[in-house]
């Protein structure tokens, strides 16, 4: 019988003895904790399974990476931009204490860039850690980054402790149940901010339907449901975090909007941020330098949360030294940068780092006064700054 890869989320009382197959719950007795799990289902079961109101579940989706812009095979910004417009070289921040998880293609943790920090890796991709794309370490490189040849290339660069959860293969493609793991492992190690620069694979999806002989309508309406499955699935788990319910731990969850807009073939082709980003805490917009002032960049997609450099950015590359490359992929680690420098700040005034509170200080803390030819729509709130 065909069984297809579900995850699901329980937010009722249940067992916590192992019988829920991935759950985070151990030994014996019952929990109010949600569990998250993932289990294969054949139609009868996951039919079961909906009927259940305890019960959330979503079937397997297609997901890739938010694939950069342009890329270069040298820096070819000027240094620092990116860090100098978040406030990072002004604040006497630097994400010490604060343990970050990013969600993508790996890391290389070789790179020198991350020589001063601990990294714990776990791969849900089935292709072994490491970074063998280069996404997940130019990610992770302006997030906390170290200097590297002398240049400075992280918002966070005092973060010590750094979960890189691989949840996308060496092409760059994964499965929704995989960031659902990811998150779940995330939320297991204490990760006060999770980044993710990845994008739920519409067409992707349809097209494994069609190869699979499926007729391009069935195909299309099967994917509309397993979309709205997983849309559903990320609001119930952000809802948990954000209510700090979810396996005693509250961290931001901040995500890429997309680079689907096309404003310099047409201003009004703007398409509007994907998910998973529209339904985590923080969507992110991608900017690009405009003389001493900033605007919205033609490819990032409109409606986010909040802005964030994004074209030009100078980070680690698999290769050795550094690379340059654009996309909201690059705007949303500064975003996840900042959120740990106020982390820091918070905890150092003994506020409670929470989903809740992080969240209002970050987008607090965007403004739109640098920011020239955009509307609210491209940019949220604006851009986000550094504790100062």
């Amino acid at each position: 019988m065909q069984t297809d890869l579900y995850t699901v989320l329980r937010t009722t009382r249940q067992p916590t003895d192992g019988t829920r197959g991935n759950s985070l719950g151990e030994g014996d007795g019952a929990s109010d904790a949600p569990v998250l799990s993932t289990h294969d289902f054949d139609e009868q079961t996951a039919a079961e399974a909906r009927a259940d109101p305890g019960l959330k579940i979503a079937r397997g989706f297609a997901m890739k990476l938010v694939d950069p812009v342009q890329a270069s095979s040298a820096p070819s910004a000027p240094a620092d931009w990116g860090l100098e417009a978040v406030g990072a070289t002004s604040s006497g921040m630097t994400g010490s204490g604060v343990v970050v998880a990013v969600l993508d293609t790996g890391i290389d943790r070789d790179h020198e860039a991350f020589a001063n920090t601990r990294i714990l890796e776990k791969d849900f991709s089935r292709s072994a850690t490491g970074d063998r794309h280069g996404h997940g370490t130019h990610c992770a490189g302006t997030i906390f980054g170290s200097d590297v040849g002398g240049r400075r290339i992280g918002v966070a660069p005092g973060v010590r402790q750094a979960l890189i959860g691989k949840i996308l293969d060496d092409t760059g493609r994964g499965e929704t149940p995989w960031m659902f793991e990811g998150i779940r492992w995330a939320l297991a190690n204490g990760a006060d901010v999770i980044s993710m620069s990845i994008g739920f694979d519409f067409p992707g999806q349809v097209a494994k339907k069609v190869r699979n002989g499926w007729e391009a309508e069935l195909a299309t309406s099967e994917a509309l449901d397993a979309f709205r499955e997983n849309l559903d699935m990320l609001n119930a788990l952000m809802a948990e975090i954000t209510a700090n319910k979810a396996f005693g731990t509250s961290p931001l969850v901040v995500a890429a909007s997309g680079n689907e807009s096309r404003r310099t073939t047409r201003p009004d082709w703007r398409v509007s941020a994907s998910l998973p980003s529209s339904a985590v805490h923080l969507s992110v917009a991608a900017l690009e330098r405009s003389g001493d002032d900033f605007g919205i960049a033609s490819f990032s997609n409109s409606k986010p949360k909040v802005s964030a450099p994004g074209v030009d950015i100078v980070s680690a590359s698999i290769k050795g030294g550094l690379v340059a490359d654009s996309g909201t992929s690059m705007a949303c680690p500064f975003v996840a940068g900042v959120a740990a420098l106020w982390a820091e700040r918070l905890r150092q005034e003994g506020d409670p780092v929470d989903a809740r509170t992080l969240e209002s200080h970050v987008v607090a803390s965007a403004s739109r006064k640098r920011l020239v030819g955009c509307d609210v729509a491209d940019v949220g709130r604006g851009l986000v700054c550094a504790p100062q």
